[in-house]
């Protein structure tokens, strides 16, 4: 089984409301073989909501208590979206996945790369929340951006 960022399956999670609909991952729904999970749903916020990066660092700074997750509006949801992990990982401990499929340069689910946190669209080496999460308990993660067929057909 494969957990899948939700916005990639075309449900409207997305902070603006919308979706991130990739037609590979949305058959690897349809076929029985993904779960789809919104960490920031997970974490206790709304769907829209304010575009949010990671402030003065990545994934693995925030989930060390090391800097913020802050909305473009300034308000700090760091609780939420290391909550949204967390609970991320359970559901992936309860349904034995192995493998994630993740929305690139997400806070939550961004892995190499994720947005700096001055909301420009700069790019630094890093991992979202939940990624990182995911990577630290053994999870092999992947982007919609990475070449993963051969993995996707497999399952």
């Amino acid at each position: 089984m494969i957990i899948v960022s939700a916005c990639l399956c075309g449900i409207n999670t997305k902070y603006n409301g919308d979706n991130n609909l990739d037609e590979r991952i949305l058959k690897l729904l349809k076929e029985g073989k993904a779960i789809p999970v919104c960490p920031e749903q997970l974490g206790g916020l709304t769907t829209p909501r304010a575009a949010h990066e990671i402030s003065n660092g990545t994934g693995a700074d925030v989930l060390d208590g090391k800097c913020k997750v802050k909305g473009i509006d300034g308000q700090d949801s760091t609780e939420e979206f290391i909550k949204g992990a967390y609970e991320t990982l359970n559901i992936v401990k309860k349904c034995n996945v192995t493998t994630a499929i993740l929305k690139a340069k997400s806070p939550s689910c961004g892995y190499g790369k994720i947005y700096d946190g001055t909301f420009t669209g700069n790019k630094i080496d890093g991992n979202g929340i939940t990624a990182e999460l995911l990577k630290r308990n053994g999870i092999k993660v992947y982007t919609e951006e990475d070449e993963f067929r051969n993995l996707y057909m497999t399952y």
